[in-house]
């Protein structure tokens, strides 16, 4: 299962990485009527999210700075952002890095137990599962986002 599910992660991520290269990054924080969230937001979010369920952040990883729960956590959104946020090639980046960790786990990592069940899921193996969903579903809405942003410009 671990070999389907990375080669899935790989695919979902190389899938964002080509959407992230066609953006406009003077439009990734245009929020658009009726929706609570921009591109930028998305972006951090997915990174957020995979980092919480592949590497248990922030508890266990120290690879994003904590700021990005409040940032790019569920529930969030920019309304309530501070001024200073990461960049696209920061947010870019630390999605790469990510990346290259999780192309070196082991399969024997995601059959480790969760202390307690999350979302269904009873192992690392099963929150990925629920990662490179969510990373498609955001993926998609970042692109529609983009996509009516620049019709609208």
């Amino acid at each position: 299962m671990s070999k389907d599910l990375i080669e899935q992660f790989a695919f979902n991520r190389n899938m964002l990485f080509t959407e992230l290269d066609k953006l406009d990054e003077s439009l990734i924080d245009k929020q658009l009527e009726g929706l609570n969230n921009t591109v930028r937001w998305h972006i951090g979010h997915i990174l957020t999210v995979a980092e919480q369920f592949l590497f248990g952040f922030p508890n266990q990883s120290k690879h994003l700075p904590e700021t990005y729960i409040s940032l790019f956590g569920n529930g969030t959104k920019p309304a309530d952002w501070p001024e200073e946020v990461p960049s696209l090639k920061e947010l870019r980046a630390n999605l790469q890095e990510q990346f290259d960790r999780a192309m070196k786990l082991q399969p024997e990592y995601f059959a480790t137990k969760l202390e307690k069940p999350f979302l269904g899921q009873d192992t690392i193996g099963g929150l990925t599962k629920v990662a490179v969903f969510h990373e498609a579903h955001h993926t998609g809405q970042l692109h529609t986002i983009s996509l009516l942003t620049v019709k609208q410009a």
